[in-house]
């Protein structure tokens, strides 16, 4: 009998210290936690105000519907000083622009991917480039003398370094980030499994616009902090 409440204690002890052990090697050392005082909307971003081991803070993130006295958590940031919200009209002395945010803890093993309305709080957002935008139902006519998405996409290697024309729908804007406007691009068309194109721009568009653009295409671009574009097309113009 006495074996057998030993076997039982040891069984509970290794239990506790394995559910112990798988808690702590989930926990994500880049997590950070800030419990917001102040929200501002301006577009496609929400700016949070709040604290963070006792010091005040500003956050960017993909537009979302957040409030005062919520607790977030966030990984993946790049501070920017001296930034400049023309929608808000005000400079921010310091302002982090954050990759994944959500309401729950961000495990290091976590799957979940970009939520651009950042209504399911379990899963993480993306700002500003790389999000998940769904593939829409269009059909651009090809620009003259220009390239389709997907021949960019298929072909990457062939025009790397080279200036492109290409047609199509403004599927996603954010301004001035990294002092560059983005907007994401879809003709209809698919290359190597991709057909969503980002663009960096001084130029300003709105979501649903039909443009011509070209631009010089970038491959493996690396900005850090999660930022990896295999094509990007930079420094583009809009042709009428």
């Amino acid at each position: 009998m006495r074996l057998f409440l030993i076997s039982i204690a040891l069984f509970i002890i290794g239990f506790t210290s394995s559910c112990q052990t798988d808690q702590t090697s989930n926990k994500n050392p880049n997590e950070h936690k800030i419990e917001v005082t102040e929200v501002l909307g301006a577009g496609s971003y929400t700016y949070l105000k709040g604290k963070e081991n006792d010091k005040e803070i500003w956050l960017a993130v993909t537009a979302m519907d957040a409030k005062v006295g919520e607790v977030y958590y966030y990984e993946g940031t790049m501070e920017m000083t001296q930034f400049k919200s023309k929608e808000l009209n005000r400079t921010f002395e310091s302002i982090y622009f954050v990759e994944k945010i959500s309401k729950d803890p961000i495990t290091k093993n976590a799957t979940t991917t970009a939520n651009a309305m950042g209504n399911q709080p379990q899963e993480a957002m993306t700002s500003p480039g790389p999000v998940t935008v769904g593939k829409k139902d269009i059909k651009i006519e090809t620009a003259a003398g220009g390239i389709t998405i997907g021949e960019l996409f298929k072909n990457k290697a062939n025009y790397s370094g080279k200036t492109i024309k290409i047609k199509g729908e403004v599927t996603k804007f954010s301004l001035e980030i990294m002092k560059k406007n983005w907007i994401h691009l879809q003709d209809g068309t698919e290359g190597d499994g991709k057909f969503d194109l980002t663009v960096t721009t001084a130029e300003e568009f709105k979501v649903g616009d039909i443009v011509t653009i070209e631009g010089k295409v970038t491959l493996d671009k690396d900005f850090g902090y999660g930022y990896f574009y295999d094509v990007l097309v930079e420094d583009a113009k809009a042709i009428k």
